[in-house]
């Protein structure tokens, strides 16, 4: 299966393409030394020159082998992008975005300092183009079209171009890199980040610049801002540093990194010092990892499927096994091992970041380090069935994430629809908190409803944004808030007999005066109509 011919180091490959390319040259003077004069003109030239047409067609559609990755994962990550309601983490970002700026750097100054920045960029986004669900979560679907593009280009660089698209278009069929494509929080962005990072890291070392080190700078400053987890991405960027400055000695290498790093981190240190200070609030419900959770549920997780997870990662050791090139497959075997190495044992401290949503950015160099072992097995077909079985194994993880019940176990659109239907001006709105205020069902109906059709929120006595918090402050009095209210609509969580189940006894009493006009059941909730008495 593995070709004994065909040289596996980038070198070796590189030398034996510019003898090709010379012989090919060699042989196109020959030709033109032994032509007397120039073809005449007729239906031999006319197909010549419609040969010649296919021929450049087909050289520029290989030149951009790139694309056809960004296409499939952009063609992913629309289908079907609105089946599935906004949940939980993206119901916090609603929350942020639909503020005044002031609103929103107060709420930064008690919470979500590290998500300031998607904040910022979101608000923006959903000022020029709206609010509608398609919209807050195209840019990223774009972001990951954007990293599928890198990750081609990555492998070309460390591989070769059958490489780099053969790693495109396995990035674009992992289930998980479709999830958060189709989500309205930062995670591809910083995907897209690490992964253009990674590139411009090799082309800096390959070639040092000021430029070069410039954009790659650019790309840590915008990984650190989006997500500061995802910059224990430069530990392993900096081994590969000193492994390339130990074989070639180019000061510049050495200095460009350390320069370009600095750079970046200094001006994410705020955005860090505050993060730290609202760490126990933010990450306070993640456990510190041990390692029954990494064996199984954290793979699972980080690549949406078990099974793509098993294919991929069997797909990665094949490289290391290479008796020649495998100097690049340790390079990129870093940027995707290491830093959930650094993370895992940081996380062992009181200080938990051990989830796989935070290191998604290490898809990139994981499908790299796979597409590599893939496109060295023989014959060349066996690469292209390995995509097909990586598509297959997912495809039931691809149909779950678009699916109601994919992100959490009810449908808030649902509720909102029978909320619609029955809604008459004056009406209010409770929905159960407590124990479940994380859910944010309120948010989650507002955001369902037409802005004219959408009941007074009860039981508040601040909202959210005078707060400073993604959950608004609870009434005191639930008798007082509650009011004269002529009808008032009632969301409790699961579908039971007792439609108040979940409020509190204050809140009972407070609904009292009222009588059950209708109870309607939706995939886990119950909306309640009642009027008063």
């Amino acid at each position: 299966m593995w070709s004994s011919s065909t040289p596996t180091h980038p070198e070796q490959r590189l030398t034996m393409g510019h003898e090709r390319e010379s012989g090919r040259s060699a042989g196109m003077s020959v030709g033109t030394m032994s032509t007397a004069s120039a073809p005449p003109e007729g239906p031999e030239t006319s197909g010549e020159t419609r040969g010649g047409l296919r021929r450049s067609a087909l050289d520029l559609a290989r030149g951009a082998y790139w694309l056809w990755p960004a296409l499939l994962m952009l063609g992913l990550g629309l289908y079907g992008n609105t089946r599935v309601g906004l949940w939980r983490d993206e119901l916090a970002t609603w929350s942020a975005i639909n503020r005044s700026t002031g609103q929103l750097y107060y709420l930064l100054h008690h919470l979500d300092a590290v998500s300031g920045a998607y904040y910022l960029f979101l608000q923006e986004w959903a000022r020029l183009f709206g609010h509608s669900l398609a919209v807050l979560r195209l840019p990223s679907a774009l972001a990951m079209a954007v990293a599928a593009v890198f990750v081609a280009l990555t492998g070309t660089k460390l591989f070769d171009r059958r490489t780099g698209l053969t790693a495109g278009l396995l990035f674009a069929l992992i289930p998980s890199v479709s999830r958060y494509a189709q989500e309205a929080r930062s995670y591809a962005i910083v995907v897209m980040a690490v992964a253009a990072a990674t590139w411009l890291l090799l082309r800096a070392l390959e070639r040092p610049s000021a430029l070069r080190w410039l954009l790659y700078s650019l790309t840590v400053l915008t990984v650190g801002v989006f997500h500061i987890v995802a910059l224990a991405t430069l530990a392993p960027g900096a081994l590969v540093v000193v492994l390339r400055w130990r074989r070639d000695r180019d000061r510049r290498q050495l200095l460009g990194f350390t320069s370009a790093v600095l750079a970046a981190v200094l001006v994410v240190l705020p955005i860090a010092y505050e993060g730290h200070k609202q760490v126990g609030r933010q990450l306070g419900w993640i456990k510190a990892p041990d390692l029954p959770y990494v064996a199984d549920p954290f793979w699972r997780g980080l690549y949406g499927s078990s099974w793509v997870s098993l294919c991929v990662l069997a797909m990665a050791v094949l490289p290391l096994a290479w008796p020649h090139g495998r100097r690049p497959a340790v390079r990129i075997a870093a940027f995707a091992l290491l830093p959930i190495v650094l993370i895992w044992l940081v996380s062992q401290s009181s200080s938990h970041y051990f989830l796989d949503r935070y290191l998604l950015f290490t898809l990139p160099a994981w499908t790299v380090l796979a597409a590599a072992g893939l496109s060295a097995l023989r014959p060349r077909a066996l690469a292209s069935l390995g995509l097909v079985l990586v598509a297959l194994v997912g495809l039931n993880d691809q149909q779950h994430l678009r699916e109601v019940g994919s992100r959490e176990l009810f449908d808030a659109n649902a509720a909102a629809a029978v909320i619609d239907k029955g809604y008459q001006p004056g009406d209010g709105l409770i929905a159960v908190r407590g124990d479940l205020a994380f859910l944010q069902i309120e948010t989650a109906v507002d955001y369902a409803l037409p802005a004219d059709r959408t009941p007074r929120t009860l039981l508040v006595s601040k909202t959210a944004a005078q707060i400073g918090e993604l959950l608004p402050m609870p009434c005191a009095d639930p008798a007082a808030c509650v009011g004269t209210t002529p009808r008032v609509w009632v969301v409790t969580v699961g579908n039971w007999q007792d439609p108040y189940r979940g409020l509190s006894v204050g809140e009972v009493a407070a609904l009292r005066d009222y009588k059950q006009v209708s109870v309607t059941n939706v995939p886990g909730l119950m909306v309640t109509l009642v009027e008063r008495k």
